[in-house]
């Protein structure tokens, strides 16, 4: 019946009945996590009803790679000192290459992926990234696609485009005051990260997108009440991570950034929580949380094992299959389902 109502509306209009349609429903699901969250737990351990057909020769010890970060370029057009992971290389993949990969981490289980980088929409002005979007979406039919960008590169002619596609873009923005986004790494010269941000809002909700904050809390915003502005862009998640430190990307000697001076305590990232403890999208990430509970796949195409404090990867899934990289991985699944890894992208429902 709904659709039947929209098929008579102009397509702006049914574009944002959708979006808010699909706020509300994961502002539910939110709220339905300390519910639902031991019910994902048991019926992961009992299974489904009908159980689907085990691969052939599956290790059950290996995690399923269920949800994938591809962090396909370390280019960036941002200086954020603190980012772990840096632009050590300007390699990127041939498109028909990645394509490659993504089938196989499909064909071992991957629901949801997210491209990040560097900054995703630097690679030929974003077609990149949007053909993998859409390749994701229409041929592997993924159930959730997402992107996290800084969104200085992003244009309104990349949503009318690719929109449909894309499930969830998350932008980083760390300080509503520009001056500490300058002190950060970034600024945008004449432009306002924050203004830019107001506007990616309104084209998510044009376009029926579903749209993300990410901030980095450290030493330079960390006393920041962030409270209004929040709540005024109204994101379906606002994911706050404390500042990491990973060996060889922004701390030691082989580093292209040094973040000692943003680090923070864990007691300064309990108070900062605690002063937001009343936003309801508010997702607190610790450097625990972090370190464990992501599959992160590089410019290779290697799983990234981030528990010793490095970065150290695995060979490249395009070379030795899925299964024998991610065996190599650190990935806590445990921990995943733990933060409610699973629950977000079954809560957000992908564009009809």
């Amino acid at each position: 019946m709904l659709l039947g109502v929209l098929d008579h509306l102009p397509l702006a209009l049914a574009r944002a009945v959708l979006a808010a349609l699909r706020g509300r429903l994961s502002a539910l699901c939110w709220g339905l996590t300390p519910l639902v969250l031991p019910l994902l737990s048991w019926r992961r351990r009992s299974g489904p009803d009908t159980p689907a057909a085990p691969r052939e020769n599956k290790d059950e010890t290996v995690p399923t790679p269920t949800s994938v970060n591809y962090h396909f370029t370390r280019q960036c057009n941002y200086k954020c000192g603190f980012c772990f992971h840096t632009a050590k290389t300007s390699f990127v993949l041939p498109l028909e290459e990645a394509k490659r990969g993504l089938a196989m981490l499909k064909e071992a289980g991957m629901e949801k992926i997210n491209f990040s980088g560097g900054e995703p929409f630097l690679q030929d002005r974003g077609e990149f990234v949007g053909q993998l979007v859409q390749f994701c979406k229409e041929e592997l039919k993924l159930p959730s696609v997402s992107i996290v960008s800084n969104g200085s590169l992003i244009r309104e002619r990349w949503f009318k485009k690719y929109g449909e596609y894309l499930d969830i873009l998350a932008i980083s923005c760390d300080s509503f005051n520009e001056e500490v986004n300058v002190l950060i790494g970034r600024g945008q010269g004449r432009k306002n990260h924050v203004e830019n941000l107001h506007k990616l809002r309104q084209w998510c909700r044009d376009y029926a997108v579903a749209f993300k904050i990410n901030s980095v809390i450290n030493r330079f915003n960390v006393e920041e009440d962030m409270n209004e502005q929040i709540k005024a862009l109204n994101p379906v998640r606002w994911k706050v991570f404390q500042c990491l430190i990973i060996e060889g990307e922004n701390s030691g000697e082989d580093a292209l950034r040094e973040a000692d001076k943003f680090v923070i305590s864990d007691e300064d990232f309990e108070q900062f929580l605690e002063r937001h403890k009343d936003i309801s999208c508010l997702v607190p990430e610790s450097n625990q949380k972090m370190r464990d509970s992501y599959l992160i796949l590089d410019e290779y195409m290697r799983f990234l094992n981030c528990r010793n404090g490095r970065k150290e990867p695995s060979k490249s899934i395009l070379d030795v299959g899925v299964e024998a990289a991610v065996k190599f991985s650190g990935f806590d699944e445990k921990m995943f389902l733990k933060r409610g890894g699973k629950l977000v992208y079954l809560c957000i429902e992908p564009n009809s």
